[in-house]
């Protein structure tokens, strides 16, 4: 470098360097690479435990909508099943009700398709199925909601 009247200059044929080097980016991205590998399974983790409370209130309220139709008519037969919500599908009728029992089944669609649920007319809960990775509740006697199994 050069002081000309007190102004600093470059000296001729030398650049001042700006921006970064090609290493520094390939570090950056191989970080940035690592960090999406290790988090990524987390959060489609967490998406996917965000989901399961949609079946479980559906089934919820419809066993207290199946409890009120038994109160009006003294039969579960022709009792209201939830309706389809976006990540789950709702079955009342395998098996059929009948007068003093029902089975509401949920089952996953999507990326939840992995997931099933049943409720009974004596509010027996239990997990149908899980994705694989997951651990089946023991005993089965509630709905899994997290990938230990753990109610």
């Amino acid at each position: 470098m050069m002081t000309i009247n007190g102004a600093t200059t470059i000296a001729p044929g030398k650049r001042r360097s700006a921006g970064f080097t090609l290493i520094e980016l390939m570090i950056v991205v191989a970080i940035v690479a690592i960090l999406a590998k290790l988090a990524l399974p987390s959060y489609v983790d967490y998406v996917r435990r965000g989901k399961i409370p949609e079946a479980t209130a559906a089934m919820s309220q419809g066993r207290v909508n199946m409890e009120q139709w038994f109160q009006d008519n003294r039969t579960y037969v022709g009792g209201p099943c939830p309706a389809t919500t976006p990540n789950f599908s709702y079955d009342c009728g395998t098996p059929a009700a009948t007068a003093t029992t029902y089975k509401i089944n949920a089952t996953g669609s999507g990326a939840m398709s992995s997931f099933g649920y049943t409720i009974q007319q004596d509010n027996s809960k239990t997990t149908v199925s899980v994705p694989t990775g997951w651990t089946m509740p023991s005993p089965n006697t509630c709905w899994a909601t997290k990938k230990d199994g753990s109610c």
